[in-house]
């Protein structure tokens, strides 16, 4: 394990977020082209979400994180990470964020930690667990909202 992977670790998360934010600015699901997402993310990624949660499930592929995009979209009204930390050593990194969003649905604002572990292999992002301090809550703001297709690609 060298400095070296873990600063590549770090800086395909960091492209991976700013190409979010760049989505996400151009209207995100349904308006902006993936494209801008898909060089971060293997083509058999896999993001593994709590099943508590209205988007819960699991998420393969290029297609699957389109389907989750959407799902988050249909979900939260915004959602922005307000800060982040990274850690990476080898193949993992794990980033820590703190979120600050409203519902689409009941218009309730929620500030929330995410902690996710993240495996990188040649240069993208090849799995994603995230972790939620409490589900629940967060499930309770978004409760008028059906829970989402999920994807079983």
């Amino acid at each position: 394990m060298t400095a070296s992977f873990a600063s590549d670790s770090v800086t395909v998360l960091t492209g991976m977020y700013a190409a979010e934010a760049e989505y996400l600015a151009a209207g995100g699901p349904g308006a902006a082209s993936f494209g801008l997402l898909a060089p971060f993310f293997a083509p058999d990624v896999v993001l593994h979400q709590a099943e508590a949660l209205p988007y819960g499930g699991i998420w393969r592929g290029h297609e699957g994180m389109e389907g989750f995009f959407l799902a988050m979209s249909r979900v939260w009204e915004s959602f922005d990470m307000a800060e982040q930390e990274f850690l990476a050593t080898g193949e993992t990194a794990v980033v820590l964020t703190q979120v600050r969003a409203r519902a689409r649905s009941t218009g309730r604002e929620l500030a929330f930690p995410i902690l996710q572990t993240v495996k990188i292999k040649d240069g993208q992002i090849a799995e994603v667990r995230p972790f939620y301090w409490d589900t629940e809550a967060i499930a309770g703001a978004c409760a008028a909202v059906a829970p989402s297709e999920r994807s079983t690609l």
